[in-house]
Formats: C-alpha cells, sequence, structure tokens
C-alpha cells in the first residue's frame, strides 16, 4: 500500500474555472467551434510600451534574481500607483511583489492564519480563496448573501458572523464572479465592524480599474488609518493591463506582515520573475492609456450583455457594476432534459451547453451560488452576442 499524502494537500480542490477553461482548449485544439466564456483574462494584447521595457531588460541582462520581496523600482511603482489611485500611502517597504495576485493572496493567509481561525468568506466568492484558505490551514466561513442585500455582505451579517476564532474577512471589490461594487459607505460600515472585532481584512482590489456607471471604488486601506493598519491589500497587473501570463501581483501591508511575507517568500519562491517585474514597473509608472481604451470597450460589451439577457426567457442575471463577469441564474432549468442531458444542476447546465451548445461557462457552485454559472465579457463583442445566440437556442430545446 503506497504511503499517505499531505491531508491538508488532499482537500484540496481543483480549480473549476481552469478545469473549464482546459476543456475549452482542447476543444478548441481539436477544431470545435466552441465560444469560451470561462478564463478571466482579457482579449486584449499586452500594450507595446510594457513588451518594449520587458525585451529591453533582456537585452540589458536583467536576468538574475532580485530582491525576494521584488526590486525596490517595482515596489515603488506600486507604491505610487496605489498612492495616485487609491489615495493611500505605502512605503515600498509595506509592499511584497508575488509571482501573480493568487500567490500575494496564498502568502497574505499563510501569514496571518493559524490551525482552525476562521476565515469569513462572503458568498458568492472566486472559488480559490475557499481553498487558499484550507490550504493555509484555516477554516472557511461562508456567509451567504442574495438579492435581498445585492449580493454584498452587511455589517449586520458579518457581525453575525464573527467568533473569537475569527482571524479575518476576505473582501472582492469589485467582485468576481458576481461584478458587485461596495459604496463607500457600505464599505465604512464594514469596517468599523472589523475594528470593533480587531479583525484582518484581507481587501482583494484587483478589478479596481473596471468600475462602470456611476459607481465609484474605494479602497479599503483608505478608510483611516486603524482600518489601514488591520488591512492586506492586495493588487495587480493582470487585469488592467492585460499581462495575465506575466505573473505579477502586490501586497501592501503593516509593516510586520510585509517583512514575514518577505521571509517566507524568500525560501519559498526566491522572488518573481526579473524581466516580468522590469515590464510591470512600466505598466505602473508608465502611460495609463492602454486601461482606458479597454475600459470603454468592457463597458460596451456589459451594456450589450445586460440588454440582450434582459430579453432571454428563463434566465436571469445579476447586473454587473465592475469586474467583467456576469453570473447567470439558470436554475429555472433544473429538471429538464436539453439535447440528451438531464440537468440537475449549474454542473450539468455547464457540461451540457458546452458539449451540445459549444459554448464554456463556469458553473457557480463551487463559487458558493448554486443556481448561477459565470460568464466573462472579456472577449469579444462578436463572440458575446454568437454565445447568447447558442444559449436562446439551447434554452430553445
Amino acid at each position: 500500500m503506497p504511503k499517505s499524502l499531505s491531508l491538508t494537500a488532499e482537500r484540496v480542490q481543483a480549480s473549476t474555472t481552469l478545469a473549464i477553461d482546459t476543456r475549452f482548449k482542447e476543444m478548441k485544439a481539436n477544431g470545435i467551434d466552441v465560444i469560451g466564456f470561462g478564463a478571466g483574462e482579457t482579449d486584449y494584447n499586452t500594450p507595446d510600451h510594457i513588451k518594449e521595457a520587458a525585451i529591453s531588460a533582456i537585452n540589458n541582462n536583467v536576468t538574475r534574481y532580485t530582491p525576494a520581496s521584488g526590486t525596490v523600482e517595482l515596489r515603488k511603482a506600486a507604491a505610487k500607483r496605489i498612492f495616485e489611485d487609491c489615495g493611500v500611502s505605502y512605503e515600498p517597504s509595506q509592499i511584497v511583489i508575488s509571482s501573480g495576485a493568487k500567490q500575494s493572496l496564498y502568502y497574505a493567509l499563510y501569514a496571518i492564519t493559524n490551525p482552525g481561525d476562521e476565515m469569513i468568506l462572503p458568498a458568492p466568492y472566486w472559488v480559490s480563496y475557499y481553498e487558499l484558505i484550507k490550504m493555509t490551514g484555516g477554516t472557511p466561513k461562508v456567509v451567504y448573501t442574495d438579492e435581498s442585500t445585492g449580493w454584498k455582505l452587511t455589517a449586520d451579517a458579518l457581525r453575525a458572523a464573527i467568533t473569537p476564532a475569527t482571524k479575518a474577512l476576505i473582501l472582492n471589490n469589485p467582485s468576481n464572479p458576481s461584478g458587485v461594487v461596495y459604496s463607500k459607505e457600505e464599505l465604512e460600515s464594514l469596517a468599523a465592524v472589523c475594528v470593533e472585532a480587531d479583525i484582518y481584512v484581507i481587501s482583494d482590489e484587483i478589478y479596481y480599474r473596471l468600475v462602470y456607471g456611476d459607481n465609484k471604488f474605494t479602497s479599503f486601506a483608505a478608510l483611516g488609518d486603524k482600518v489601514k493598519a488591520l488591512t492586506i491589500l492586495v493588487n495587480g497587473v493582470s487585469k488592467s493591463y492585460s499581462m495575465t501570463g506575466w505573473r505579477i501581483g502586490y501586497l501592501a501591508a503593516d509593516s510586520r506582515i510585509a517583512k514575514v511575507v518577505g521571509n517566507v517568500q524568500s525560501h519559498a519562491a526566491s522572488g518573481p520573475n526579473s524581466i516580468a517585474q522590469a515590464a510591470s514597473v512600466e505598466a505602473l509608472a508608465g502611460s495609463q492609456e492602454s486601461i482606458d481604451v479597454m475600459y470603454k470597450e468592457f463597458a460596451k460589451r456589459r451594456n450589450y450583455f445586460i440588454d440582450r439577457c434582459s430579453k432571454i426567457p428563463g434566465i436571469s442575471i445579476i447586473p454587473p457594476d465592475g469586474a467583467f463577469y456576469v453570473m447567470m441564474d439558470v436554475s429555472s432549468c433544473f429538471g429538464r432534459t436539453i439535447r440528451g442531458h438531464k440537468i440537475n444542476n449549474v454542473t450539468d447546465f455547464a457540461e451540457a451547453f458546452l458539449e451540445e451548445g459549444l459554448v464554456a461557462v463556469v458553473p457557480c457552485d463551487a463559487f458558493g451560488a448554486p443556481n448561477h454559472v459565470r460568464w466573462s465579457y472579456a472577449t469579444s463583442i462578436e463572440d458575446i452576442k454568437a454565445g447568447l445566440d447558442r444559449l436562446e437556442e439551447f434554452l430553445a430545446e
């Protein structure tokens, strides 16, 4: 009999999002006319001035180890961007650069979690939060939201969820997968509870540049010195600058936390990729014009998606105010048989829609939303139109 493996590792489930994207790419590679709405990455290329910075770094032999917490230049650029965009001041020494915001989240949890610590997680949530909490020895404590609260965590619900074992709240604003954006007043009410209970807040703000309509983004750390002291701010270059594959994220936090994270990273990874860091300096400190171009296109796609879905019988959506996702309620299909597939849940729906409708969407049962699937509109308007055409045809069966 083989020796046992780590119980902690065996508890970790595979990423639903990546599993769907992998299947989509396999079908695409086999010549199948499938349309993908699964992965959370834009259809834009990395801007040329950022790519040129990487090429220059290679030509100038910027190919050696950097400091474990990231280059001073990139930490300065991140601090400058946070201050200019969010009004929060951090010293470069309070910032740690990692290989993607997901790794920053892992290190943030690793730095504060002891076995049995509870991490409050509002649902719907990004699937990796739940698994990252388990990976670092914590216990996810899911607080479900619904339409009555606009799919947002309220101060009363947060207060009711806090126990002596509570260590932190994880808040994603704007949210993946729901696209909701918290107002400043809503954040202030949550912050008051966190300060009162003395719990950390891991604030994932990776989509902060993508807020639509009259909504305004407020960084959690901008709500006062007491709040900032408890906040671990996580961000990165992947979404705003179309740099998912470059794998650069960062966290900003109290000096004590930043030092611990840097120490951990020094052993776990040595430091992030030197070329990607050089490119990210240009992304954060250089021209921001590409963001405006992308933002305007995403706003058009969002508006089209909302308008089109309002006319499709049998489904409903949560109109997104930020990010580039739409959560769609498909529970009216449960119990039906569509093109030979019995639909009992969202996973059945997603699998049947992929196999028969040739459209890849993400089932949100692993996101704490068992009636919904997630669509990403970070793809062309032509693909969005075709995908929704196929949805209408699929539902009409």
